[in-house]
């Protein structure tokens, strides 16, 4: 018998649970934290796009982590997966009305990105 117990209901982010719970942090890292979901979103946020269509647009992302993050944000209600016909038919993924609600946010991080990066050439 299992000592661990189970998380109220309240503290679940799509298919996993909040870490602290009850903090605004940790759920938004849970939704979009991470080497890849931000840069998903960014990609998605230009047009829809077929799982190879987003393999191509960020190279440095292993089909495995890709599948892993994009079955997350559509978890969580960011994204959305449209088969194309009937399987094993393509399947294009797009932005959630929900999820152009982080586009500000994803916006605001490219633009802090760039003012890091050119610190950074600026004192090498």
């Amino acid at each position: 018998m299992s000592s661990i117990k189970k998380a109220p209901e309240s503290n679940h982010i799509g298919s996993r649970v909040n870490p602290v719970t009850g903090c605004p942090l940790t759920a938004a890292l849970s939704a979009i934290g991470g080497k890849w979901k931000l840069i998903i979103v960014y990609w998605l946020a230009e047009s829809p796009k077929h799982f190879a269509g987003l393999r191509h647009a960020i190279p440095g992302i292993s089909q495995k982590v890709l599948t892993q993050q994009l079955r997350e944000l559509v978890s969580d209600g960011l994204v959305t997966r449209q088969p194309q016909g009937p399987v094993p038919a393509p399947v294009e993924y797009s932005l959630s009305e929900y999820g152009r609600s982080v586009l500000p946010l994803v916006e605001e991080v490219r633009v802090w990105g760039r003012t890091h990066l050119e610190r950074d050439q600026s004192s090498s």
